[in-house]
């Protein structure tokens, strides 16, 4: 694969294509990863390239689903200078900015940190491969070593720890890796709050997109995502733009 939009110009990357393998996001299906060489020099030019190309990073691996027909889970990035919050949004961002206390923290393990997350993943994801993580595997899967700047944007409300948004700062842009939070406090709606503050960071930082990873409809624990239009979406090898009320999918593409 080239990837041509680098200072310097092109850079030709190795990708390769698993087996076939159990979806970790619709059992009943299988699936396959495209993955780029983790042996390949990486930084967070190179990654934000990817990124306007559908692939996502889990640690250090980035990936991006290459199932053949199966064409469900969608990569989805928010242009944040024209986002337009709904009303929920609205409610949910004025109910929090007087009370949530938002506050950037460096990208290394913290004990508090894991606690939060050990007790979101087993209220939420207890069947997932990370149920149980160690430590030491709950910092790889979040954070990567090849560079780019990584934070860990903690929000608390009344001194007490809410959620984590850990998110990588890129030069034309901010990714969402991985937001957990507090499950008796899910009143406060932390993961969407925690996503409006990501765009607000763009938006200051004068960055061009959030991106939020993939998006599939039969996921219900995905269609949060949807909700932050405009958005554009990765299908048919292009992004796809989607105001309010159109339906995400292929069904625009064709139309094209």
């Amino acid at each position: 694969m080239s990837v041509s939009d680098q200072p310097g110009g092109p850079t030709t990357l190795p990708l390769y294509i698993t087996d076939w393998h159990d979806c970790s996001y619709l059992p009943e299906l299988n699936a396959r990863t495209l993955f780029a060489d983790p042996l390949a020099p990486m930084d967070g030019t190179l990654y934000q390239a990817l990124l306007a190309r559908g692939f996502r990073r889990s640690g250090a691996h980035v990936y991006r689903p290459a199932c053949g027909p199966c064409r469900r889970c969608i990569p989805l990035r928010i242009p944040v200078q024209e986002f337009a919050p709904n009303r929920s949004q609205r409610r949910n961002r004025a109910r929090n900015r007087g009370q949530v206390v938002l506050r950037y923290r460096p990208a290394q393990f913290d004990p508090e940190h894991y606690a939060l997350y050990r007790g979101y993943i087993h209220d939420r994801h207890a069947d997932g491969s990370m149920a149980d993580a160690s430590p030491e595997r709950y910092h790889e899967f979040l954070v990567a070593p090849w560079g780019g700047e990584t934070s860990f944007l903690e929000l608390s409300l009344h001194d007490r720890l809410m959620a984590v948004a850990v998110t990588d700062h890129l030069p034309g842009c901010l990714s969402a890796v991985y937001t957990f939070f507090n499950p008796d406090l899910s009143k406060h709606a932390p993961g969407t709050y925690a996503i409006l503050c990501q765009i607000e960071e763009a938006q200051r930082l004068g960055l061009e997109y959030l991106y939020l990873g993939f998006w599939i409809e039969e996921c219900p624990k995905m269609s949060y995502k949807e909700q932050f239009r405009p958005l554009e979406a990765w299908i048919g090898e292009r992004w796809q733009r989607y105001g309010h009320g159109d339906a995400i999918g292929w069904q625009k593409y064709s139309r094209l």
